[in-house]
């Protein structure tokens, strides 16, 4: 039996192919090619899981498949797709496939496939964080309405916003030292972040909740209010105005 991250990888990086190719073949309206793409993709995850992890279960945002999953008992949490409309964009790469399995409510084995760029990241590996001095930060955001939230801890830390799509695209971004942080603040699901999380975990990155407080994933309910990955020596900094911005709203 392969060994966890092994697993992860292999399975994003199937998914991925198969996503890619997909979106070089058909001619279908950009909303039938990212509802192909996402059930083409969850099929893939779900059956192969089933063979080779039959006892556990699979979380994902198409509900749940395989034994009645147990919060805090091993799970898979898979994004299929994690950022369609970037699937459907001719020649944009910031879309993902997240395959994540947690247990004990921790994220103990991950992986993100980037199937535009050729990359698959996982938690078996990790890559290697640079060694440059942060200048100007640059702090990863939604392309379409970056939050008012994060403009104003950008203008208070003197850091620039950076545009992109999904959010395993934006965190991946972090662990390969393109951007130095990344902030959410309006909840996402647990296989949203769960994959990325645990590969920014893996690499010694800083994450959390925004309040510092750490992220709890397989939980009975999915839903994450918001959550923080950033380079170590960023994360003092980040905290302190996240902090007085909390403070400042109640």
């Amino acid at each position: 039996m392969s060994d966890d991250h092994e697993l992860a990888a292999r399975l994003a990086r199937r998914a991925g192919e198969r996503l890619v190719e997909l979106r070089e073949e058909s001619a279908a309206e950009p909303r039938a090619l990212g509802d192909a793409g996402d059930a083409a993709a969850h099929q893939l995850l779900v059956e192969a899981l089933a063979q080779e992890r039959p006892a556990d279960p699979v979380l994902s945002e198409h509900g749940v498949a395989g034994p009645e999953r147990v919060a805090g008992e091993r799970v898979w949490i898979v994004d299929p797709l994690d950022g369609t409309r970037e699937f459907t964009e001719p020649g944009r790469a910031d879309w993902a496939v997240h395959v994540a399995l947690a247990e004990r409510h921790e994220v103990i084995a991950s992986a993100v496939a980037l199937p535009a760029q050729g990359v698959v990241l996982d938690t078996g590996a990790p890559p290697k964080q640079p060694t440059r001095a942060i200048e100007r930060p640059r702090i990863a955001v939604s392309r379409s309405r970056p939050p008012e939230f994060v403009t104003a801890i950008a203008a208070e830390i003197g850091a620039d916003l950076v545009p992109m799509g999904s959010a395993g695209a934006k965190i991946t971004a972090v662990v390969l030292g393109e951007v130095d942080a990344y902030l959410h603040g309006g909840g996402q699901y647990e296989w949203d972040s769960a994959a990325p999380v645990g590969i920014a975990r893996a690499a010694g990155l800083h994450t959390s909740r925004l309040d510092g407080t750490e992220l709890v994933y397989d939980r009975p309910d999915p839903w994450l209010p918001d959550l923080l990955v950033c380079r170590r020596e960023l994360a003092v900094d980040l905290l302190a105005a996240l902090s007085d911005r909390i403070e400042g709203s109640r």
